[in-house]
């Protein structure tokens, strides 16, 4: 009798189910309570299948797999870019919650919280993943029996149940604009009527209707009709096993298409995903619901992919951690009630900093763009490699961007957003103002207030901070120094969004509060945090509060790097004329601040430090010699801020 029997037992609560674990074979604790789980996964793909009523789309094996399952309408991911992403997939949680928002980053996972798949292997499942992890923090070493290019549930016990996942990564962004060598080895399976006429491609409006944005939609669904194949073969294997009819089978993408204001931002062209699950006839009797699995059915209930780890557990039978922030959509455990909302958020995105957040429920979304102040296209160098985005600067230098166009390459975004998805599929006429949406628009900021609260969203800490705070260890999350910095910087920020809140917060007295106080071995990371936000909103949204020049200046020198950085930025965007140029008086503040932060040992400090000079425009060629030797030394993203400013500025 195993330990990972014992574990199993306690987790079905039935002495019964100890003594079958511990007397019979595998084959028959699968059959009472462990189906095989296969996950076929694609990435960087909006719902743009036939089965989703997409005529120009070619999908033939996934629209067979939906006529055979469940097709699911309203399943979105929390994040629109695949690390984040994949680190609630497997944790179950919101990555804001566990510090695995930003994009590459490393968090460390606190002592309660696990991937779901070693859950699954205490219950004697065998979990595969071909291949990819990609969750922002180190996969454990019990997450998976096997993790390469060579994982398969073939490698199993003798009649062990297996979760398996195949990651297809055709359909990624890369793959638009590869090169024709690599676009035509990708396709090579597709017949001429197969591949997509540009002609015909569905262009949405917020799009330029040009010949290389045709293109890229055209290779795009390309790539979906190659990765078609490939579901193709893993669902003949497992036919030809004969396990087709003991295994569940999921087919979902990590998030939406990657294309420019979709992949990274919070649309429904960014989070909506395809979710199909076929679950076979002869398992299907002892699933709760089971009229919903029926095949060619089709569910409207919100979906979040926080959902899919407790899903997985329910389904074999295991109990949901009470620290998962998901909730079962299928099996034993199904939540009794459908999602009433589902949140999204978007924090750095490789080389570039922003902050957003989002509540959907089935038919209104809500965006609040905390950092409006700084534009949605930030140049970002990864995304700046799409000839669709380089189409949209372009046409943009050139004045030639029109109506639904303009907003995503203007200087500024809206502090909140409003779209009826259901009327307005692509979201480009914005309610946030409209008197007949108040009721909708204050409830859902509301929703938006409890989540932040629910979730403990450390995406309040910059970046700076929040890598402080994990360093110190796994207990990180229950740091309370760190809990009470995020609640009074989102205490702060609120004021710009909550017109009740704003009535009885005073921002320029909370500001020079908080700047004057004095560092104290209780209050150091957290403090921390404080000021370089207060700092940063003195150059942002609250450049005009009285005294704002005085607060800056005395936080320029402050014994805090990070708060320093922050305060010089905002000193030389209060200065700045209106041509664009910064006054020498503030050049010469900010330079040695900048150099020191470029210089620093701390990866995070000399991103910002680097994000700084490069907003001084073309007054950045100042800092040209010290900009050449952070590029050579940095292996991160300050290394790509620093390749941005030597191809656009010169000595």
């Amino acid at each position: 009798m195993t330990f990972a029997h014992f574990r199993s037992a306690r987790r079905f609560g039935a002495a019964m189910m100890f003594v079958l674990a511990a007397l019979a074979p595998w084959s028959s604790l699968k059959a009472a309570a462990q189906p095989n789980i296969l996950w076929l996964t694609c990435e960087d793909m909006s719902p743009d299948l036939g089965c989703y009523g997409d005529k120009y789309s070619h999908s033939p094996t996934i629209d067979r797999l939906a006529a055979e399952g469940t097709r699911f309408t309203h399943c979105f991911t929390h994040i629109g870019v695949c690390a984040p992403s994949r680190s609630g997939i497997i944790t179950g949680m919101y990555p804001c919650s566990i510090g695995s928002q930003h994009m590459r980053s490393k968090t460390v996972l606190p002592p309660d919280v696990k991937c779901f798949s070693e859950y699954l292997r205490d219950a004697g499942y065998y979990c595969t993943n071909n291949s990819k992890t990609d969750y922002n923090f180190t996969a454990p070493a019990g997450a998976w029996d096997e993790s390469s290019g060579k994982a398969h549930w073939k490698n199993r016990g003798k009649d062990q149940p297996f979760f398996a996942v195949f990651n297809f990564t055709v359909t990624h962004e890369s793959q638009i604009r590869a090169p024709q060598k690599a676009y035509e080895r990708n396709t090579e399976r597709l017949t001429a009527d197969q591949r997509h006429d540009p002609a015909k491609a569905p262009v949405p409006p917020y799009f330029p209707d040009t010949p290389v944005v045709r293109k890229d939609i055209k290779q795009y669904y390309d790539d979906i009709t190659a990765m078609d194949y490939l579901v193709a073969d893993k669902l003949r294997e497992l036919e030809e096993a004969g396990l087709a009819d003991d295994t569940i089978v999921f087919f979902y993408s990590d998030h939406g298409a990657g294309m420019p204001r979709a992949k990274r931002w919070l649309y429904d062209s960014s989070l909506h995903v395809p979710l199909i699950v076929r679950w076979p006839e002869k398992l299907r009797a002892a699933a709760t619901k089971s009229v919903e699995l029926q095949p060619g059915t089709v569910r409207d209930d919100l979906v979040a992919f926080v959902d899919l780890a407790p899903t997985v557990l329910s389904i074999a039978g295991l109990e949901i951690p009470s620290v998962m922030q998901g909730q079962a959509f299928l099996g034993a455990a199904q939540a009794e009630k459908p999602r009433e909302y589902v949140y999204g958020a978007r924090d750095r995105m490789d080389d570039r900093i922003d902050m957003i957040r989002s509540v959907r429920d089935a038919q209104f979304k809500y965006i609040r763009n905390y950092e409006w102040w700084k534009p949605y296209s930030q140049n970002i160098s990864y995304m700046n490699e799409m000839p669709t985005m380089q189409e949209l600067r372009r046409l943009s230098a050139e004045g030639k961007l029109t109506g639904a166009q303009l907003p995503f390459m203007a200087a500024e975004k809206p502090r909140e957003e409003l779209y009826d998805c259901n009327a307005d599929p692509h979201e480009i006429n914005n309610l946030a103002a409209d008197p007949q949406h108040a009721a909708t628009l204050a409830r859902l900021r509301a929703a938006h207030e409890a989540w932040v609260d629910e979730v403990r969203d450390t995406g309040f800490l910059p970046e700076t901070s929040l890598q402080t705070f994990l360093r110190q260890g796994p207990k990180w999350r229950e740091n309370a120094e760190m809990r009470n910095a995020a609640q009074r910087i989102h205490a702060l920020w609120r004021i710009q969004f909550d017109p009740a809140w704003a009535a009885t917060h005073d921002p320029a007295s909370i500001i020079n509060d908080m700047l004057a106080v004095k560092a104290s071995r209780d209050f150091g990371p957290g403090l921390t945090a404080i000021r370089v936000r207060c700092a940063e909103f003195l150059g942002g949204p609250w450049k005009d509060l009285p005294r704002a020049a005085d607060m800056l200046l005395s936080a320029s020198r402050s014994s805090e790097l990070p708060v320093r950085i922050a305060a010089a930025q905002s000193l030389v965007e209060l200065r700045r004329a209106a041509d664009g140029m910064v006054d020498e008086s503030s050049l010469k503040l900010a330079r040695p601040i900048y150099i020191e932060g470029m210089q620093s040992d701390n990866p995070e400090v000399r991103h910002v430090a680097i994000l700084a000079v490069d907003a001084l425009g073309p007054q950045a060629a100042a800092f040209l010699p010290e900009v050449k030797t952070l590029a050579k030394v940095d292996k991160g993203y300050a290394a790509r801020v620093c390749e941005h400013i030597l191809a656009t500025r010169k000595e």
